[in-house]
C-alpha cells in the first residue's frame, strides 16, 4: 500500500515537474546559413544539453545562461554537454543556450521560457527554517491568476538525485482556500542548495510556474544558547559568564559561533540604558567586570554564525537570567507593614467604638462642689449689690404671771 503511494508521488512529481519544461525549445542559427545543429534538448535533471549534426565536428562548444549567471564554455567531443548542477539557475525567468562549432562560424542560439498566463505564477516566495528542524514557506497568489488557481509546493534538498523530492504534507491557506504557505517537519540542512518549485492549476489558464535555489542554512533562526550561568564573586574578577552553542542539525563546530552579550540594570528604569552592557564575543565565556553586587542585572545572550555555514543572522535570545542582590528593601518593607498595621487597628477600634460604645458611659464626667452661696439656677440671673442702711433692733421681753 505505501510503496504504491509512495510510487504514485514520484511519478506524480516528475509530471509536474518535467511536463512544462518539455515545451518546445526555440532556437536561431547563424544568418549565413542553415545550422547542421538541429534537434536541441535539454534534460533538467541531469543538466545535460543534447542535439543532432548533419556534419561530423570533433569539437563543439557550449554555454547555459540566464539573466544572473553564465556558465564557463565546455569544450566536446560528441554532441552533448553536461553542466554543474550546482550552477543553481532557476528556470522560470528563462534560460539560453549556444553551441558553437570552434574555428568555424556555425552555432545555434536556444532560448527557453517557460509557458503559462503572463503575471499567474506565485509572487513573494520565502522560506525560514526554526527549531532545528521545521521549515515554513510562504508566498503570495499571481496579480492575474484566475481565481480558481490552486498552487502546489515541491522542493527538494539535492538537485543530483529525485529520491527526496517531497510535495507539501500541511497547506496554509487564505480565507478563499487558496494555498499560500505550507509547513515541514524533519529538515535537514544539506552543504547544497535546496530546490523549490511552485506550479498551478486552473480550469480557464495555464499558469507559470515559480522555482527557486536556496541555501537552507542562511534562512534558518538559530535557538538561543544553551545552559546560561552566572557566577559572581566580590573580588576585582566580577562576574563569569557560561553557556552552550545553539542545537543545529548541520554543524558541531562550536568555533563557528559568534555570541551577543546583553546586560541591563533592572533595578533603577532611568538609569537602565547607562548601565547597558552589550559585547560580542567568540568564544563561549564572559567577565562582566562592571559588576555591583548591590544591582540586580538581566541577562541575555544570543547567537550567529561566523566563517562557517551557519546563518549570519542574530538568532533567538535567550530566556532573561537575574543576577546581583540589589537594593535591600526588607527593613523598608517590614517599617511600612508595622506603620500600616498600627494604623488600621486604631482606625478600626475608633468606629467600632464609635458604632457600639458611647464615650461618655466609659469615660464618665467627675461631678464638681455645688458653691454654698451660689443660688444660680438653669436660667440667667443677674446679681445687683445695694448698699442697705443699717438698722438697729431693739428687743422686748414680757414675762407673765401665773396667778392664784
Amino acid at each position: 500500500m505505501f510503496d504504491t503511494l509512495g510510487l504514485l508521488c514520484v511519478i506524480w512529481w516528475c509530471v509536474v515537474l518535467f511536463h512544462p519544461l518539455h515545451a518546445d525549445i526555440q532556437c536561431m542559427g547563424s544568418e549565413e546559413q542553415e545550422s547542421p545543429i538541429t534537434n536541441v534538448k535539454m534534460n533538467w535533471r541531469k543538466m545535460e544539453l543534447s542535439w543532432e549534426s548533419s556534419k561530423n565536428f570533433s569539437k563543439y562548444k557550449c554555454v547555459i545562461r540566464n539573466s544572473v549567471t553564465r556558465s564557463v564554455p565546455e569544450e566536446v567531443n560528441s554532441s552533448l554537454c553536461r553542466f554543474p548542477v550546482q550552477l543553481y539557475m532557476p528556470l522560470h525567468k528563462g534560460v539560453s543556450f549556444i553551441i558553437e562549432v570552434p574555428d568555424t562560424n556555425i552555432s545555434k542560439h536556444c532560448t527557453f521560457i517557460p509557458g503559462g498566463m503572463n503575471g499567474s505564477a506565485i509572487e513573494n516566495f520565502s522560506c525560514v527554517i526554526y527549531n532545528i528542524s521545521l521549515m515554513n514557506c510562504t508566498w503570495q497568489p499571481g496579480r492575474d491568476a484566475p481565481g480558481d488557481t490552486q498552487y502546489f509546493l515541491y522542493w527538494q534538498n539535492s538537485r543530483n538525485t529525485y529520491d527526496d523530492a517531497m510535495e507539501c504534507e500541511l497547506y496554509i491557506k487564505d480565507e478563499n482556500g487558496r494555498n499560500t504557505g505550507c509547513m515541514f517537519q524533519n529538515v535537514r540542512i544539506e552543504p547544497e542548495k535546496a530546490y523549490f518549485l511552485v506550479s498551478g492549476s486552473s480550469k480557464d489558464a495555464l499558469i507559470q510556474l515559480y522555482d527557486e535555489y536556496i541555501q537552507l542554512y542562511k534562512i534558518e533562526i538559530l535557538t538561543p544558547p544553551l545552559n546560561v550561568t552566572v557566577n559572581c564573586t566580590r573580588d576585582s574578577v566580577g562576574c563569569i559568564i557560561t553557556w552552550q552553542p545553539p542545537l543545529t542539525s548541520h554543524m558541531k563546530d562550536t568555533d563557528c559561533f559568534q555570541y551577543q552579550i546583553s546586560i541591563r540594570n533592572k533595578d533603577d528604569p532611568k538609569e537602565a540604558k547607562k548601565d547597558d552592557h552589550s559585547e560580542e564575543v567568540r568564544i563561549d565565556s564572559y567577565e562582566f567586570q562592571n559588576y555591583n553586587e548591590k544591582k540586580k542585572y538581566i541577562l541575555k545572550i544570543r547567537a550567529r554564525g561566523k566563517y562557517c555555514s551557519v546563518s549570519s543572522n542574530w538568532g533567538e535570545w535567550s530566556e532573561p537570567i537575574e543576577f546581583g542582590q540589589g537594593k535591600d528593601y526588607f527593613i523598608f518593607v517590614i517599617l511600612f507593614l508595622i506603620a500600616l498595621g498600627t494604623i488600621s487597628v486604631a482606625l478600626l477600634q475608633y468606629f467600632l467604638f464609635k458604632r457600639y460604645c458611647s464615650f461618655k458611659s466609659i469615660f464618665s464626667p467627675i461631678p464638681q462642689p455645688r458653691e454654698k452661696f451660689d443660688a444660680s439656677t438653669d436660667e440667667d440671673i443677674q446679681t445687683k449689690y445695694v448698699n442697705l442702711p443699717k438698722t438697729h433692733c431693739t428687743e422686748e421681753i414680757t414675762m407673765v404671771e401665773e396667778m392664784t
